[in-house]
């Protein structure tokens, strides 16, 4: 652990923040013995100043954090959890611990554009799965994987059509039906969201 910080009473604040969609969860505190286990584990493990006790976030709610990476800031006083979690972060049910403004006032639920495309992705692979009679998803699997990359072509060309000489509107409609045909394509080949990531992470290198 070397360059790491730890204040006098042997803690460092620690940030969660969700991976894909990049809104900040929590903060809470780490002891080197918390950071140890979650490094080890894979799981946010924290410190109880209440308490006076290491636990795992999670563990009574079953509300964990999966941590994918820990980073540490310029001043190694402060550390960035990128985590995946389960369920809602904050212990009163909201997805973040920072949902009101410095007023005190609750604040609206902010759209979370990354969980809407992996919840899509999750639909569609049930989809795939269950093959409900009469359900769309379930008959471009059923007809093939020729006849879902023929449906991704089709709804590209009426993406780039609106784009020329239709409405924002029609342009906004078009780009999510090509982005959920893209996505039926994705989960017949079984490929994730996350494949993607990784090769868009990749490109932002060059």
């Amino acid at each position: 652990m070397d360059g790491i910080v730890f204040g006098p009473d042997g803690l460092i604040p620690a940030v969660a923040q969700d991976r894909r969609s990049g809104q900040v969860l929590m903060v809470a505190y780490m002891t080197p013995e918390a950071l140890r286990r979650t490094l080890a584990e894979g799981r946010a493990w924290y410190w109880s100043r209440s308490r006076r006790a290491l636990w795992r976030k999670g563990e009574l709610s079953g509300h964990t954090q999966a941590v994918s990476e820990v980073r540490l800031d310029c001043d190694g006083d402060a550390l960035l959890l990128l985590v995946d979690q389960e369920g809602p972060a904050c212990h009163t049910g909201r997805p973040s611990c920072f949902f009101r403004d410095a007023a005190g006032r609750d604040l609206p639920e902010p759209a979370r554009i990354g969980d809407i495309l992996d919840e899509l992705l999750e639909v569609v692979r049930t989809r795939r799965l269950a093959a409900p009679a009469g359900s769309y998803t379930a008959g471009l699997f059923a007809a093939g994987r020729e006849a879902i990359g023929a449906k991704v072509m089709e709804e590209a060309e009426e993406l780039a059509r609106a784009a020329r000489a239709e409405s924002e509107r029609r342009v906004v409609e078009e780009a999510a039906d090509l982005l959920y045909h893209t996505f039926v394509l994705l989960v017949e080949r079984e490929l994730s969201l996350d494949d993607v990531r990784r090769e868009l992470a990749r490109r932002r290198g060059r």
